[in-house]
């Protein structure tokens, strides 16, 4: 989507109700939605806008320049993405409720897509930290990107867990990026800009607001495969991350806690729900189907120290195959004739990707790749 075509959303996402309902609507009727800016009244409404949304969008535009907008945003070092973006996270797309522009500063990778959400109390025990630290550096340790709140507690700990390995984090705000809340966490949400990134579905100048929170909850379940509640009492915000998460048909773990402790109380009940009790980090990953890719077998690799361990699946052959295979079940045959390859290679190749956790095999010689392999773009 062009410059021409972004002003538009980002001004629109100014009105009062514009939300992805309307939206929708707007881009159902006039395509452009530049087209949508000039309209007036009665074409408003004929796209589906009730009397109050169509009031907001014609008031709006006396009061935002679409131009200025995208100014504002450059100035602040913050791209904003339309869920037509590439960069837009692909997952997010999939929710009931993705926001029509996400703002975003630092970047967004596509390994982003092998995320894991770690939420909880902001007066976590000493339990709570220690537990949070671990599970979130040994998962951005195995090429998971962690995602969170940026809350005090252990947001900030996931989010600084996650960056002393030298992984990935985004955190997922409930406030304009031009905003610095918590105060505190300023420093960190720097880190995470130069490391990882920082997202939110709020125009610039938008102040933090309490009604905001357990929406923007929906995003860090809705970007991760799985959500990981560490501590969390029965009023915690973290329960509104876990009802998102199971809205949106995503994992949830919990890690069990003392049953006389307080902060312990939601993930307990959980656990007895029906929630994955979380022991390791291991149990996520084989939970999730991701496998290991720890940092220090990749330097051994990398030193010639590990020659017996299988290479890095980046061979072109590899990678060839790879491209024809998803989440349906492929016969070996028909992955042979799309990917050009003689059968006895493609065999072998599939026993090695197998090894590799990167496609399993289901049934008569059907394969599919698994949640290890990371989508690969292009032809």
């Amino acid at each position: 989507m062009t410059f021409e075509q972004t002003k538009y959303w980002v001004a629109l996402g100014r009105a009062r109700r514009m939300g992805t309902t309307r939206f929708r609507k707007l881009e159902a009727y006039f395509g452009d939605l530049g087209n949508a800016w000039e309209a007036g009244a009665a074409q408003l409404k004929a796209a589906g806008l009730d009397a109050p949304s169509t009031q907001a969008v014609i008031e709006i535009r006396a009061k935002v320049s679409p131009e200025e907008e995208m100014a504002r945003l450059e100035t602040a070092g913050v791209q904003p993405l339309t869920w037509h973006h590439p960069e837009y996270p692909p997952r997010l797309k999939h929710i009931d409720d993705p926001p029509p522009v996400l703002y975003v500063k630092g970047k967004l990778i596509p390994e982003d897509e092998r995320a894991v959400a770690v939420v909880g109390t902001r007066s976590p025990t000493a339990y709570g930290r220690e537990v949070a630290a671990s599970l979130s550096g040994e998962l951005a340790g195995s090429g998971i990107t962690v995602v969170s709140g940026l809350a005090l507690g252990i947001d900030t700990i996931a989010h600084r867990s996650a960056l002393s390995q030298g992984g990935r984090t985004v955190a997922v705000v409930a406030y304009g990026l031009d905003i610095t809340y918590p105060r505190d966490n300023s420093g960190l949400s720097r880190q995470i800009e130069e490391l990882g990134a920082v997202v939110s579905e709020y125009p610039l100048g938008t102040r933090p607001d309490a009604r905001g929170f357990p929406r923007r909850n929906r995003l860090i379940s809705g970007m991760s495969l799985g959500t990981v509640v560490v501590e969390a009492s029965e009023k915690s915000g973290a329960r509104w991350t876990v009802y998102h998460a199971l809205e949106q048909n995503r994992e949830v773990f919990c890690v069990p806690g003392s049953i006389f402790s307080p902060a312990s109380r939601l993930t307990n009940r959980l656990i007895q729900e029906g929630a994955k009790l979380v022991s390791g980090y291991t149990d996520i990953l084989e939970e999730l189907n991701l496998r290991v890719v720890s940092r220090q077998i990749e330097m051994r690799l990398t030193d010639g120290l590990a020659d017996n361990l299988p290479p890095s699946p980046d061979e072109e052959e590899e990678v060839k195959l790879l491209r024809w295979l998803n989440h349906e079940p492929m016969h070996i045959d028909d992955i042979r004739r799309n990917a050009c390859l003689p059968v006895a290679l493609v065999g072998s190749l599939l026993t090695m990707l197998e090894l590799k956790g990167m496609v399993k095999q289901v049934g008569g010689m059907h394969y599919v790749r698994t949640g290890e392999a990371t989508p690969i773009y292009g032809n």
